[in-house]
């Protein structure tokens, strides 16, 4: 069990655990590959789960009973070639990826997305 005393990497790593199941590996998955994107990303935690941050939030994760959700609060700006946004398209800022049990993660273009989110939020 964690506390609020813990850190936000411990609270993620516990949530992580806590899952135990196919939702557990995919969100082990993203934030793996959120981290690697830059040496300059931190974890925090807000609004009960993780969030991930670079001069500002790039994402947040969520879990569902029959989905992992990554939302991009400024999703809407960033160029997204490969298609990976597949959720809350209707919104004018913000976009969010949904997956699911069987969906495999373009390693490459998600970080490539990440990394948008970065400069993005330098360029603020």
């Amino acid at each position: 069990m964690t506390t609020d005393k813990d850190s936000p990497s411990e609270r993620i790593t516990a949530k992580i655990a806590a899952l135990g199941d196919w939702r557990a590996d995919t969100l082990a998955r993203l934030r793996q590959l959120i981290l690697a994107a830059d040496d300059a990303v931190v974890e925090a935690w807000k609004w009960d789960g993780p969030v991930w941050e670079c001069d500002g939030i790039l994402c947040t994760g969520e879990t569902y009973k029959g989905k992992v959700k990554l939302t991009f609060p400024h999703g809407a700006a960033l160029p997204d070639p490969k298609g990976l946004f597949n959720s809350s398209l209707e919104g004018k800022v913000r976009r969010a990826i949904d997956f699911g049990a069987a969906d495999d993660v373009d390693a490459t273009a998600f970080k490539a997305l990440i990394r948008a989110a970065i400069k993005h939020n330098r360029a603020k």
